[in-house]
C-alpha cells in the first residue's frame, strides 16, 4: 500500500504554467510506475502522462504532449508534472496514480491502476 499526495494545482492563466507534485508520504514511489489522470465536469477521467519505473520511458497523451513533462525525483521521493502554455481545455481535477508493473501501457485507462491519490484541481479561465 502506498499513499499518493499531490499538490501545486491552482488558477492559471491561459498560456501560463503550473508544476503539480506527487508525494508518498513515509513511504518512497521508486517501487512504483506512477502517472496523471484528470477528469473535467461531465467527462470520463483520461490518462495524461505516465513515468515508468526506472523512468525509461514515459507517456503522454495527445492533448498533452509537448506542452507536459514528467518527471521523477527519487531521491526527493516525488514525481513531478510541468505543465506549459495552459489552455481552458486543461482545466480538470488531476489526480496522481501508481501502479507496481515496471512499464507505462500504452493507452492508460483507470483500472489498470492501483493506487490513486486524492486530486488537485487545475483551472484555466477561457
Amino acid at each position: 500500500q502506498v499513499q499518493l499526495v499531490e499538490s501545486g494545482g491552482g488558477l492559471a492563466q491561459p498560456g501560463g504554467s503550473l508544476r503539480l507534485s506527487c508525494a508518498a508520504p513515509g513511504s518512497t514511489l521508486d517501487y512504483y510506475t506512477v502517472g496523471w489522470f484528470r477528469q473535467a465536469p461531465g467527462k470520463d477521467r483520461e490518462g495524461v502522462s505516465c513515468i515508468a519505473k526506472y523512468a525509461d520511458s514515459t507517456y503522454y497523451s495527445t492533448s498533452v504532449k509537448g506542452r507536459f513533462t514528467l518527471s521523477r525525483d527519487n531521491a526527493r521521493k516525488t514525481v513531478y508534472l510541468q505543465m506549459n502554455s495552459l489552455t481552458a481545455g486543461d482545466t480538470a481535477v488531476y489526480f496522481c496514480v501508481g501502479r507496481l508493473g515496471p512499464r507505462c501501457p500504452d493507452n492508460p485507462v483507470p483500472v489498470e491502476w492501483d493506487y490513486w491519490g486524492q486530486g488537485t484541481q487545475v483551472t484555466v479561465p477561457p
